[in-house]
């Protein structure tokens, strides 16, 4: 999950609303929602059954090819139709060895893993003295020759939210740091993993470099240690770390994007897609991030087909490459740019249970609006008129449109807790909320599938 998207906790104003009595909603079976016990069987099996069956597909690799084969088999098994792999290249890093040691006088190991992208050391390592940046304005303002050949260790201080925003802002040490570094000379970065556990288990994610700027070695340090070396920092002067890090660049490799369809009574219209991403990091499982996500959206596509074949086609994208740079989103949108999408939502933040729903045409198409509140109220879930949806990372082809958005937003406050770790498994997923995901999901697809006209409705209000 690569959630630059995520913008800090906005007031939320949730939309008063009167429901007219013909608007209300076909209700989806709630024995899939809040209920103890509840379950989604198609849900469950698409997850455990990649997560088990695959495993972790870390992208370009030929993991994430098994991944989309498996994916292409289970949607054809239960009655998608068009199934599709539509191949795109993108640029591949793949990990090696990595291990810390510092030496001297608190000599001891450190847990750490290497983040995307990260440049590599020589096969037996370097050692230079570590120089520590409590935040990126120290870093940024830092001079050159104080950071030159030394290892620079990024802190933070990272914190749960409902909504995951501390991740746009606490991110940047990891997508922008290493880059900043290097430019100043930096040997190798070492930051505080972006996450909010205490787990001995380091967060990986991707970094990027600024054109013309050689990747060093980059690494992210489990948040223990990352206190233990803050401790040892402050009793000395002089800390001294060794590094192994040996990640390959391959170069450009194929990944893909599958898609498939239940088909609508009038395929002529415009289709809503229902995204998700099926890549992940290599470290875990990619339960969480985002097989679950996948789940939920091909389970509500079969769930509406349940109470009869919709008005329009529901297409699931499961994209490619997502975690190593959105890979996967930027070629569907180019691919099917001469195709118009009616109206998009992704899943990628998990399985918590949805508390919010927002769109960008709470005020163009108010009636709209109102019907898919009715249709989510009874699962715990508030309209929030005062925020316009942006999409997730793999919905380029919407925002590229100007098209319909709609965001259902999960409860991140457990997420950053497993992000991209190696506790990114199957046990990490509670079959209940993810029986409310794929409740809410219904609900609100069903609206769409059968919705016969604009979903944007008028001009939409720049801003709303």
């Amino acid at each position: 999950m690569n959630k630059t998207l995520l913008a800090p906790t906005m007031a939320i104003a949730a939309l008063s609303l009167t429901i007219p009595a013909s608007l209300s909603a076909q209700r989806y079976d709630s024995r899939y929602g809040l209920e103890p016990g509840a379950h989604d069987e198609i849900a469950w099996d698409f997850l455990e059954g990649i997560t088990t069956e695959v495993g972790p597909r870390l992208a370009g690799t030929e993991d994430e090819a098994r991944g989309r084969a498996w994916a292409m088999e289970w949607l054809e098994a239960r009655g998608f139709r068009n199934v599709v792999d539509e191949p795109f290249m993108h640029n591949t890093w793949v990990r090696g060895e990595e291990r810390a040691r510092v030496l001297g006088e608190f000599a001891q190991p450190l847990v750490l893993t290497a983040l995307g992208y990260s440049g590599a050391t020589p096969a037996a390592g370097i050692t230079a003295e570590i120089v520590h940046f409590a935040s990126m304005a120290e870093l940024n303002a830092a001079e050159p020759e104080s950071v030159a050949g030394k290892i620079v260790y990024l802190g933070h201080s990272m914190r749960a939210t409902q909504d995951g925003s501390h991740y746009g802002y606490f991110g940047s040490p990891r997508r922008q740091g290493p880059s900043i570094a290097a430019q100043k000379g930096a040997a190798a970065v070492v930051i505080r993993s972006i996450g909010s556990d205490n787990d001995r288990l380091p967060h990986t994610g991707a970094t990027t470099w600024a054109e013309g700027v050689s990747p060093i070695p980059a690494a992210a340090l489990s948040n223990p240690d990352a206190d233990n070396l803050e401790r040892m920092l402050e009793r000395s002067e002089t800390v001294t770390m060794e590094l192994v890090l040996t990640p390959q660049h391959l170069g450009m490799t194929q990944s893909g994007n599958v898609t498939g369809e239940i088909v609508g009574r009038d395929p002529t219209l415009p289709p809503v897609l229902l995204a998700c991403h099926l890549d992940s990091w290599d470290t875990g499982t990619g339960a969480i991030d985002d097989a679950s996500g996948c789940a939920i959206a091909a389970a509500a596509a079969l769930r509406v087909q349940e109470q009869g074949q919709p008005l329009r086609t529901i297409r699931v994208l499961f994209a490619g490459a997502e975690e190593t740079g959105l890979w996967g989103s930027a070629a569907y949108s180019e691919a099917h740019a001469d195709e118009e999408i009616g109206v998009g939502l992704e899943s990628d933040f998990g399985a918590g249970l949805i508390w919010r729903f927002e769109t960008n045409f709470s005020r163009s198409n108010p009636l709209l609006f109102a019907q898919l509140a009715a249709a989510v109220e009874g699962y715990g879930v508030l309209p929030a008129s005062g925020i316009v949806a942006s999409g997730g990372a793999d919905l380029n082809i919407l925002r590229d449109q100007g098209g319909a958005i709609i965001d259902l937003q999960q409860d991140g406050s457990r997420y950053f807790d497993l992000h991209h770790t190696a506790n990114d498994t199957l046990d990490k997923v509670s079959p209940m909320e993810l029986a409310q995901n794929v409740a809410v999901w219904t609900a609100v697809t069903q609206v769409l599938a059968n919705h016969d006209g604009s979903f944007l409705g008028a001009e939409p209000i720049v801003g709303e």
